[in-house]
């Protein structure tokens, strides 16, 4: 799509950059340490979008006087050389065009925040269990390899090493902007370790990327809360408390419940509930206003529902599908490691094309 970089998006966006220039030398603003900060990632924000509205205008300038040169030459070797370099501007003009554009999307205001995951198992019984300590342990070295941390909120072992359910917070920057597509039905397809028979088994796993909801994001009415207290249990009978830590948190209004068992302090247990439950009610309300724009959420690669089928993992072959993009990679055992960046670059690539077809 080409771009007039006179509209008022990109003049504005240049003129408020000259604006941050003059305040951020400004020795009033060097003072207020807060206020210079924000002035200051404000501006380093808009540079690179401002340096290629600027490349934009002298390369659009440059073909110009080549298309001039063009029609006044009629020297053959010159006319060669010059049509070259009209390719090459015609090139770079248009990743200009792409860049400007996906620079002046509107951003997701959940993208820096970070997540509380919901991993649960689905079909397949103790294999599916199996399956979502696997994608627990690929989320937790992912977030690792990207210097982020890692916290159980709760969990519930299947006593083989698997699990019913397991949700956990993950605290990075951009956290959400990563993972955000990791939302859906996630497929495994493997000859179980109990199979004797060696026949290939379908399990799934339901896993829930939730941007983590700040206090301001959502009010929550005290009087509106049911909150239960109960003993701790832990698989085999390990780490079981004595005393009544545990805590159960229901929504009244809306059903929510949330339960938190993994800390043996109880008020540690509820703050993590706590923050679970203001989690899942900003996503319960930004999900009915998601539905009320049907037409916004089709526009998106994955769009968050939690019953759409993303993601194949065949061992048999080391082979992982996204049936949202078509994209496989027979890499199965490094990606089971963490290593799903490629996954995550593709998909983001294919939100951005498809935001670009439709602005």
């Amino acid at each position: 799509m080409e771009l007039n970089i006179e509209e008022n998006n990109i003049t504005a966006s240049e003129q408020r950059y000259e604006e941050l220039n003059k305040l951020i030398a400004d020795p009033e603003i060097m003072r207020d340490q807060q206020l210079y900060k924000k002035y200051t990632q404000e501006h380093a924000t808009l540079m690179p979008l401002v340096n290629n509205m600027r490349r934009l205008r002298d390369v659009e300038a440059e073909l110009k006087e080549n298309t001039e040169l063009l029609h006044e030459t009629d020297e053959a070797d010159f006319r060669d050389l010059i049509r070259t370099e009209i390719a090459d501007l015609e090139a770079e003009k248009e990743k200009l065009d792409r860049e400007i554009l996906l620079a002046i999307q509107p951003k997701d205001p959940n993208d820096d925040k970070n997540v509380i995951v919901e991993i649960r198992a689905g079909a397949g019984g103790d294999e599916a269990g199996l399956f979502a300590a696997e994608l627990f342990r690929m989320y937790t070295a992912y977030a690792e390899n990207r210097s982020w941390t890692t916290e159980i909120i709760d969990s519930h072992e299947t006593g083989i090493g698997g699990f019913k359910e397991i949700v956990f917070m993950i605290e990075g920057k951009g956290a959400f902007s990563r993972l955000k597509y990791e939302s859906g039905v996630h497929r495994v397809q493997r000859v179980p370790v109990t199979e004797s028979g060696g026949r290939i088994h379908t399990s799934t796993v339901t896993v829930a990327v939730l941007p983590e909801a700040e206090d301001v994001d959502i009010e929550i009415d005290p009087t509106d809360l049911q909150i239960d207290t109960y003993r701790a249990s832990g698989a085999g009978g390990q780490h079981v408390n004595v005393t009544s830590s545990a805590i159960r948190i229901t929504h009244v209004p809306t059903g929510t419940v949330v339960t938190c068992q993994d800390q043996r302090s109880q008020h540690k247990n509820r703050d993590k509930a706590m923050k679970h439950l203001r989690t899942k009610l900003l996503d319960l309300k930004q999900g009915e206003q998601a539905d009320a724009i049907a037409s916004e959420r089709r526009s998106q690669v994955g769009t968050g529902d939690r019953s759409e089928r993303i993601r194949t993992y065949n061992y048999p072959q080391g082979r992982v599908t996204d049936h949202r993009i078509g994209l496989t990679l027979y890499q199965l055992d490094a990606i089971l490691m963490g290593d799903i960046d490629e996954i995550i670059e593709a998909l983001v690539t294919a939100e951005h094309e498809e935001a670009m077809r439709e602005a």
